[in-house]
């Protein structure tokens, strides 16, 4: 069986042309010419025998074909893009590519990474974030910011504090549907729930240590991602379940509050998490040290202490 192997100069003019639904736009793209986009286009459907472009006048649209060639042209050419960053960067010592989850990147990570460069300026970053990852996966990063147990194989492990979970909800919820003054108030409100199996929901967890393993919400929000849950919370829509490791900013802001005075020590945690190939390079050990002089203990990772609180712990 013959095997039809396309150009990438064909596969990239068709995913431009198929884009813009304008040969002329894939032209200025990709620094051609409108001609040798349409050479490129002809060549292509010349091996798949068939046609890819219907022109009308000066527009084109895309044949029943071309929608679902187009769909694996796209995935193919993202991959191999990432897979040539991934092999350039691994022997560039001034480019480090961290892997971050997204909530810990929005919350903790990005708001302070000016300072890492600024003592690092000839290091450039790629931050790669990411709603979940598998331990398994192919580490095809420098570092990486994880969250779970901290039982990884074929990586070490720096834990970013002691972590603890606790209520927290937005000002405007209590002014607008009614106080928080004890447990059972949580009753006449919405309970954020995240349905994640990275960021795991300890709502029950909170509510046995708090002595209200029974207690019901009047309702649930559930939400897949902890940043989405979070937002919904400083939006007004209920109350979520904090994570010390990311709800600090929030509580400083004044954008969420921390109702109760009970907090419960997490069996999870964020990890700074590095593969074993990737310790030995000057540009990890670097950006190790300086995260975990940011961030390294449970003091940075909280808010500010407002008032003194007696702690609940399992």
């Amino acid at each position: 069986m013959r095997t039809r192997l396309p150009s990438m100069t064909s596969l990239r003019a068709f995913e431009a042309a198929a884009r813009h639904l304008s040969f002329t736009r894939a032209a200025t793209e990709l620094n051609l010419t409108q001609t040798a986009i349409s050479h490129q286009i002809r060549n292509l459907e010349e091996l798949l025998g068939t046609k890819l472009f219907v022109r009308n006048g000066n527009a084109v649209t895309l044949t029943e074909v071309a929608n679902g060639y187009l769909q694996s042209v796209r995935a193919a050419l993202v991959e191999i893009s990432v897979a040539t960053d991934r092999a350039a960067d691994r022997n560039d010592e001034n480019v480090l590519t961290l892997q971050c989850l997204g909530t810990f990147a929005i919350k903790r990570l990005v708001p302070v990474l000016h300072l890492f460069q600024t003592r690092y300026p000839s290091i450039s970053l790629r931050l790669r974030t990411v709603q979940s990852f598998e331990s398994n996966m192919p580490h095809d990063f420098d570092l990486a910011v994880w969250h779970g147990s901290g039982e990884w194989p074929g990586v070490t492990v720096d834990r970013l504090g002691e972590e603890e979970v606790f209520p927290v909800c937005s000002p405007r919820l209590i002014a607008e549907r009614g106080p928080l003054n004890s447990l059972p108030d949580l009753t006449h409100h919405t309970m954020i729930r995240t349905a994640s199996l990275i960021l795991r929901d300890e709502w029950p967890f909170w509510l046995e240590t708090a002595g209200m393993r029974d207690l019901r919400a009047a309702s649930e929000l559930t939400c897949d991602y902890l940043i989405t849950s979070m937002q919904a919370a400083v939006d007004g829509l209920g109350v979520v379940l904090g994570r010390s490791g990311v709800v600090g900013p929030d509580l400083a802001s004044g954008r969420l509050i921390e109702p109760f005075s009970i907090r419960a020590r997490s069996n999870f945690g964020y990890y700074l998490v590095t593969p074993l190939r990737a310790a030995k390079l000057r540009k990890a050990q670097l950006f190790r040290s300086w995260l975990l002089e940011q961030l390294g203990s449970v003091e940075a990772l909280e808010a500010p202490a407002r008032q003194p609180r007696a702690k609940a712990r399992a």
